[in-house]
């Protein structure tokens, strides 16, 4: 059984002024929710454990009334972070420790997990995702082709070797040395949820800094990529938000 963690604590606030009282999770697209799009694709997923959505103090009332509505909502979880404002969030990979920690209260943390940014759509199945996993038996990310250097310098890079196990990350490199990019969709042992990312925040590194995060892990375990080519949508901003509605076939001025 894997679990699916979706980290959404995030404030949006260059989507503002849609975000300022609706995390943007829960901002509508092609009829529904974007958290509602993630849900679909982890439920598709053979043997599925629980959905864990972790999101901010202030943001936590919304994401708990959009549970009580939803038809899994039996299966659904939402943790708080405890945090009110932008200034004072905690970073995802904080967010992703207090999953870990409530699967661990709850005597569930013995199972993989998938890790989605609730802010990303995309187009691939993430049961392939999770059936290449499983085949691995390592952490894995997700990759793309991405030709454009501009974009590379934007978001994660990676480099493989023939068996897709991951050698090198960069970080919004400056000179990319790959044209392999990263967005936020992951999956991990039980192993590396439970020691090695306490590990990794215990040391002192960025709770907020998954850039950092890979380069570290792929020191300690093997780490292997998947590789997708169909759309991946980011949205960081209004324009990006109103692209991504588009691609879903609303009307957008």
């Amino acid at each position: 059984m894997t679990d699916c963690i979706i980290l959404a604590a995030g404030y949006a606030t260059r989507l503002y002024p849609l975000t300022r009282d609706t995390p943007k999770p829960l901002l509508p697209v092609a009829g529904k929710p974007i958290i509602d799009h993630l849900v679909e694709k982890a439920t598709a997923v053979p043997d599925l454990g629980e959905i864990i959505v972790v999101t901010n103090r202030r943001f936590f009332s919304h994401f708990t009334a959009w549970r009580n509505a939803h038809p899994r909502a039996a299966a659904i979880s939402i943790v708080d972070d405890g945090t009110t404002t932008n200034e004072t969030r905690i970073g995802a990979l904080a967010d992703l420790a207090l999953a870990a920690e409530h699967r661990r209260r709850n005597g569930t943390d013995a199972r993989p997990a998938i890790v989605l940014a609730g802010d990303n759509l995309f187009a691939f199945s993430l049961s392939e995702f999770v059936a290449f996993f499983r085949e691995c038996g390592t952490d894995c990310i997700t990759t793309h082709h991405q030709p454009d250097r501009a974009r590379l310098q934007r978001t994660g890079v990676v480099e493989v070797d023939d068996a897709w196990r991951v050698i090198a990350f960069q970080e919004k490199p400056p000179e990319p040395r790959s044209t392999w990019a990263v967005p936020p969709f992951y999956a991990y042992t039980a192993d590396t949820l439970r020691e090695h990312l306490p590990q990794f925040l215990a040391a002192g590194h960025d709770a907020d800094a998954p850039g950092s995060w890979i380069p570290w892990l792929i020191k300690q375990v093997p780490v292997h990529a998947f590789r997708f080519s169909e759309a991946r949508y980011d949205i960081g901003n209004l324009e990006s938000y109103a692209e991504v509605r588009r691609a879903f076939g609303e009307q957008v001025e």
